[in-house]
């Protein structure tokens, strides 16, 4: 970056938004700060000069770094004052603007990219996060990296009936707001969409992504005024990864049989005939030597995805042989643990939670030190989920939750926040834990089918069953055919677009079943309540989350 700086000055949504570049970070490869209201985030960018060797996936790191003295805080800790790990709230915001990010850069790019997006000023109006995607974004525009973008992101709100752009705290915090959604997108096309409603229709959630997407062009408008501005750099010639022809070319005799071993009914016989059938390819093509091993992976991993995508484009068939709109098989349970105050068993497929509830009393609240009010938060409904190596049959240290981990758990807590009695009826504080035992596709959303459950066998006064479930769209992008999955398995190519877009939705059953009974103990739920619950799967409510995402 040059030592001159450069600033865009917009109006949007009667805000005026100030995005400069050129003063701060200047050895960064681009580096902008936007500003709304007395809010400032910085983004910068960083890509490095050589390959990473003996990967085979995009490495770009999202850091999302919030800053106690952007709110004019000191940590309330009496022996540690410096900031330590990032909350779960900064872990959150990361995700979302990786999620944005990353389908836009070319997967096969090997240089190492960092973001990094830093809170500088809160103003306990203007929320950092939809401002530090829109950040982040610009800072790649004006920096010499390549990429497809740029992109934008908005969050929007609805009060009194009206939608709202980027809404206050206050409103999101107090409920004026029905729905709180973030969109993120090009001018064409949305890119990623995340979501948390008070029971609304799928019309005012498709309504609130095209109200983002007339504000995300405005933002995109200044974003590309400022790189013009300033003079950003040519985009770098980088050399992409590309897989040795003769691997690839010897790979594509063996389709018949990769199909063969891959559409099997049962999970564990595919794995091990998927599992000798690519060590044998791999030997046989590679020949012993390490960089051809890496490259026969690589083309096995685009095959599989030609194979599933035609599958089901051609002949609607899926490696488990369901029908495209089919739902694997589900068992509920309840009443397992003799000592825990609720518990729930869900199975959906070789999908298996088991979650269990923890009531407490108002001292047992979560205080939250964070960016967004003057004083502590506090937090009396918490949902935490742990996925062990053995649940997919993987041998892995036990950690502390990674990013995946709170993300999965903050998913299905949204999902059933609206139907947590509020604290004058119910004035207890919740923790739910999911423990996902055995993972073949979206156990974030069996988390949540678990997590009602085990709410009802507590006795808890729910207001709806929410249950949740996870789509998939497998697209052609040459003939524009497509079609849509319904309870995706673990098979997801990640790297290929075989479903280039995913989506995970909660809803609640119908209104008639407002209140839930108490849940007596026994091995199986009621007739009545698994009634309730199946209408939940089938879809028939309204939505209470939505999480959507474009593959890479």
């Amino acid at each position: 970056m040059g030592t001159n700086e450069y600033s865009v000055t917009a109006d949007i949504g009667g805000k005026s938004w100030i995005l400069s570049s050129g003063k701060f970070a200047p050895q960064s490869s681009g580096s902008v700060v936007i500003r709304v209201g007395d809010t400032m985030v910085m983004a910068t960018v960083v890509m490095g000069d050589k390959p990473r060797e003996g990967i085979d996936y995009l490495p770009l790191l999202v850091d999302y770094e919030e800053k106690l003295y952007a709110a004019g805080k000191i940590k309330g800790s009496r022996w540690v004052k410096r900031e330590g790990r990032p909350t779960d709230e900064a872990i959150l915001s990361g995700r979302v603007i990786d999620r944005s990010l990353r389908p836009m850069f070319d997967s096969r790019i090997r240089l190492d990219i960092q973001v990094v997006v830093t809170v500088l000023s809160v103003d306990g109006e203007n929320d950092p996060d939809v401002l530090g995607l829109t950040a982040a974004s610009a800072a790649v525009a004006v920096s010499d990296i390549p990429w497809d973008g740029p992109i934008a992101g908005v969050r929007v709100g609805r009060v009194e009936g009206k939608f709202v752009l980027n809404p206050s705290f206050a409103s999101i915090e107090n409920g004026s707001s029905d729905i709180d959604l973030i969109v993120s997108g090009t001018g064409d096309h949305i890119i990623m969409v995340e979501a948390g409603a008070k029971e609304v229709s799928e019309e005012d959630i498709i309504a609130g992504c095209a109200f983002a997407q007339v504000e995300i062009a405005k933002v995109l408008e200044v974003i590309k005024s400022l790189a013009a501005k300033t003079g950003s750099k040519p985009k770098r010639e980088i050399s992409l990864f590309a897989p040795n022809e003769e691997v690839a070319s010897k790979i594509a005799a063996y389709d018949a049989e990769y199909s063969a071993c891959l559409f099997i009914p049962n999970l564990a016989e595919r794995d091990a005939k998927l599992s000798a059938f690519r060590e044998k390819v791999v030997t046989e093509v590679s020949g012993g030597n390490d960089e051809l091993k890496r490259d026969a992976y690589y083309v096995l991993d685009l095959t599989m995805k030609k194979l599933v995508q035609k599958a089901v484009l051609e002949k609607g068939q899926r490696v488990d042989g369901r029908g495209l709109d089919e739902i694997r098989t589900i068992t509920c349970e309840v009443g397992l643990l003799p000592r825990v105050h609720g518990s729930g068993l869900f199975r959906r497929g070789e999908t298996q939670v088991l979650t269990t509830v923890t009531l407490g009393g108002p001292g047992d609240e979560q205080l939250l030190e964070d960016l967004d009010t003057e004083e502590e938060r506090k937090k009396r409904y918490m949902h935490h989920y742990n996925m062990p190596g053995f649940a997919s049959g993987e041998v892995k240290p036990l950690r502390s939750p990674g990013r995946r981990e709170i993300g999965h758990g903050a998913l299905a807590e949204r999902a059933l926040l609206p139907m947590i009695p509020p604290r004058e009826i119910f004035p207890y504080t919740l923790r739910l834990v999911s423990e996902v035992l055995s993972s073949n596709g979206s156990t974030s959303m069996a988390s949540t089918c678990g997590s009602t459950l085990a709410l009802m066998d507590a006795g808890i006064p729910i207001e709806s069953p929410v249950a949740g479930i996870a789509m998939g769209l497998v697209l052609d992008k040459e003939s524009g055919k497509y079609k849509v999955l319904t309870d995706i398995l673990g098979l997801r190519p990640q790297k290929t677009d075989a479903l280039p877009y995913w989506i995970k939705c909660c809803r609640q059953s119908p209104r008639r079943a407002r209140r839930c009974p108490p849940m007596p103990r026994v091995s199986c739920l009621s007739k009545s309540i698994l009634i309730k619950f199946a209408r939940s799967l089938a879809l028939g409510g309204r939505l209470s989350t939505v999480s959507l995402q474009k593959q890479e």
